[in-house]
């Protein structure tokens, strides 16, 4: 994470500090509203974890890093937490396993939302005194932007609980994206190459990962305006590709193949037509829309299908960093699903949905930038060990909160997932 100064003294911009810590995490409760107390227990898989534990993990980190270190008098909510909701975080001690979350029926969730509660009265205690380390205000800075992650986690791990109900429950009433648009066919947008700089600048918000800022070589390449559509992909499927091992990465072949693979994540064919499950429930599948839930191997195959590529992750943060129109629906947008390609009237031609409709996939793998250290104690830990068999994305999602992300933002999975708002952007070289 990059250094975010002292937090201010003044009353008035200290209130504004709490507010915003305030609306997070209220941000994250709504979340959970929907939701019954037997839905935030249940873990559906375990990369997945129920609701009722980021809300909890979530509290652990504020009260782990933050207030065990500067509260006056600190006494823990409940000393058993430390173990219970710890994720990963080997300096700060002992884990329950993580396939097992769904097994803690208790505490109930009555007692984590009052976990919440304590912890929130008391770092609002705390940023009410004016915080003036340089240390500490990068220490909440980091707790709010992780648990906007865990807000899209708590979005994308329902949906895949609620999918394993055959009867498809919704989460909640969304609005369905409009089919229409006047975006048109995608095309390619061309771009030279040469030398570049990629990593995050100024003087916001970054995680460590996106550091230090450097430069690389790019060769001239091209970039697909718009995402991969449902259409696109039906198109794929129909041609066989999920039964042509040409179009596959040798282990990627065989997980499609032990998986016995058809079709993305999600959808279900009804004789002749295709569904979809989304937050909002079941939907015929709309072919105007982004595909979405792709593993890595499935965009890779479909890319290679079409005679094209995944972009490296170089490639698509020099290209959004100049992109005219990058906005997307958020999950502050209410939609929770990708929306097709809108050009605004007037708009010009170049690249649309860079950011918030899907991550999306590149070909790069998740390593350390020349030059990369992490922070020094547990803090360390939150990105740089994970720095293997990974592939980075990018971009944000329709489940990403607004103002998270940003061009230099890095995503990582490992190449099976599905379960997260995936899709792809064609790439290819400059012919």
């Amino acid at each position: 994470m990059s250094p975010a100064g002292p937090l201010p003294t003044h009353h008035a911009e200290t209130s504004a500090v709490a507010r915003r810590y305030a609306a997070v995490r209220a941000a994250t409760e709504a979340l959970a509203q929907p939701l019954s107390a037997e839905d935030c227990c249940v873990q559906s898989m375990p990369d997945a974890s129920p609701t009722k534990w980021h809300l909890a993990h979530t509290s652990w980190f504020f009260e782990t890093f933050i207030l065990e270190a500067h509260e006056p008098g600190f006494r823990p909510f409940d000393a058993a937490f430390r173990v219970l909701f710890n994720s990963y975080y080997q300096g700060v001690g002992s884990q329950h396993p993580r396939p097992q979350r769904g097994l803690l029926t208790r505490p109930s969730l009555a007692s984590v939302l009052d976990y919440r509660a304590d912890v929130d009265a008391r770092m609002l205690r705390l940023l009410q005194q004016g915080i003036p380390a340089a240390e500490l205000a990068a220490l909440l800075e980091l707790g709010l932007q992780h648990e906007q992650q865990h807000q899209e986690l708590i979005l994308t791990d329902i949906k895949h609980l609620l999918w394993c109900n055959p009867l498809w429950p919704a989460y909640r009433s969304v609005p369905a994206a409009a089919e229409s648009g006047s975006a048109g066919p995608s095309g390619w947008q061309h771009f030279e190459g040469g030398l570049a700089q990629i990593g995050h600048a100024g003087a916001g918000f970054a995680f460590d990962n996106e550091l230090p800022r450097h430069h690389i070589y790019l060769q001239p390449y091209q970039l697909a305006t718009q995402l991969v559509t449902n259409a696109d992909y039906l198109a794929f499927m129909a041609d066989g590709g999920y039964h042509d091992p040409a179009h596959w990465l040798a282990d990627g072949w065989d997980w499609c193949r032990t998986q016995q693979l058809t079709h993305p994540l999600y959808w279900r064919q009804d004789g002749q037509d295709w569904s979809e499950f989304t937050l909002a429930g079941g939907r015929p599948l709309a072919p105007r829309q982004p595909v979405a839930h792709l593993s890595y191997y499935e965009a890779d195959a479909y890319a290679r299908w079409a005679g094209a590529r995944l972009p490296t992750e170089g490639e698509w943060e020099s290209a959004a960093s100049v992109c005219a129109a990058p906005q997307g629906h958020f999950a502050d947008s209410g939609v929770l699903h990708p929306c097709p390609a809108q050009r605004a009237p007037g708009q010009g031609a170049g690249l649309l949905q860079m950011l918030g409709e899907l991550w999306e996939w590149t070909q790069s793998s998740y390593a350390p930038y020349p030059g990369f250290a992490p922070a020094p104690g547990a803090v360390g830990e939150y990105n740089g060990k994970f720095m293997v068999n990974q592939y980075v994305l990018r971009g944000g999602s329709c489940a990403t909160p607004a103002g998270h992300v940003r061009a230099s933002y890095r995503n990582f999975f490992p190449a099976a997932a599905r379960w997260q708002f995936t899709g792809l952007r064609l790439a290819r070289d400059e012919r």
